[in-house]
C-alpha cells in the first residue's frame, strides 16, 4: 500500500496521502465499493480520476472506515456517519484524506505554470505581497490555492469569495504555516493553514485557530 505520508496535525487531525501508482485493475479488485460508488467510478470518462477515487477509499480502509461509511450532504461535501470530519482531496498521482474531530479542509495541487494565468481570479489582498519575479511565485500562488481551496472545503457556504472574502498571509518559500481568514459579511474567522511541497505538488491543511 503506497501511503505516501502520514502527517499528525495535532492529537484530532490525521492526514495521509497516498501515492497513485497501481493500475486501474488492481485498485478496483482491491476495493469495495456500495453500488452508488460503483455506477460512480463507471460513469467517470477519465482513467486518472478512477484510480484518484479508488485511492481514496484505500485511504479510508487505512482510517479504519469502509466506503460505506462515507456519505455526501446536498453540496457534495463529504461526511462520515460517525459525525468526525473528513476532507478529501487529488491531483493526477496524489490523494489525500484528512480525518478530524472538528471542521477541517484540505487540498493537493500540481505546481504548474498555467496557474499564472488564473492568479486574478483568487487573488486579492496577497497581491500586496507576492513578487511575480521571485523563484518561489509559482510555488506561493499554488500554495495560496490550496489554502482557499481547502477553506471553501471547510466553510462549505456557497458564494464565498476566493479572491474578496478569503485572505491569506505572507508565506515564505521556508515556512510550514501561516494563517488565513475568512470575511463573511461581519464576522471574521481565523484559521491556520498548514503547507507542504512535496514532488512538484502544493498541499495545504486548514483548521480553525483556537
Amino acid at each position: 500500500m503506497p501511503i505516501y505520508k502520514t502527517i499528525q496535525v495535532n492529537s484530532q487531525t490525521n492526514v495521509k496521502i497516498w501515492h497513485i501508482v497501481e493500475s486501474l485493475d488492481f485498485l478496483m479488485s482491491n476495493t469495495e465499493l456500495k453500488d452508488e460508488s460503483r455506477q460512480r467510478v463507471q460513469k467517470m470518462k477519465s482513467e486518472l480520476h478512477q484510480r484518484a477515487f479508488l485511492s481514496v477509499r484505500l485511504l479510508l480502509k487505512a482510517f479504519g472506515y469502509s466506503d460505506s461509511d462515507l456519505i455526501y450532504d446536498e453540496y457534495g461535501k463529504p461526511l462520515l456517519k460517525d459525525g468526525l470530519f473528513i476532507s478529501i482531496s487529488h491531483s493526477y498521482t496524489y490523494a489525500a484524506v484528512v480525518i478530524s474531530t472538528s471542521a477541517v479542509g484540505i487540498d493537493i495541487e500540481k505546481q504548474r505554470q498555467k496557474i499564472t494565468a488564473i492568479g486574478s481570479k483568487f487573488i486579492g489582498y496577497e497581491a500586496a505581497y507576492l513578487n511575480i519575479n521571485s523563484e518561489h511565485y509559482i510555488q506561493q500562488l499554488t500554495w495560496i490555492w490550496c489554502i482557499k481551496e481547502s477553506l471553501y472545503k471547510l466553510y462549505a457556504k456557497l458564494g464565498v469569495s476566493f479572491k474578496e472574502q478569503m485572505l491569506v498571509l505572507p508565506i515564505g518559500a521556508d515556512q510550514e504555516s501561516t494563517t488565513a481568514w475568512i470575511l463573511d459579511k461581519n464576522q471574521r474567522q481565523r484559521f491556520e493553514a498548514l503547507v507542504l511541497e512535496f514532488n512538484g505538488f502544493g498541499f495545504a491543511i486548514t483548521i480553525p485557530s483556537k
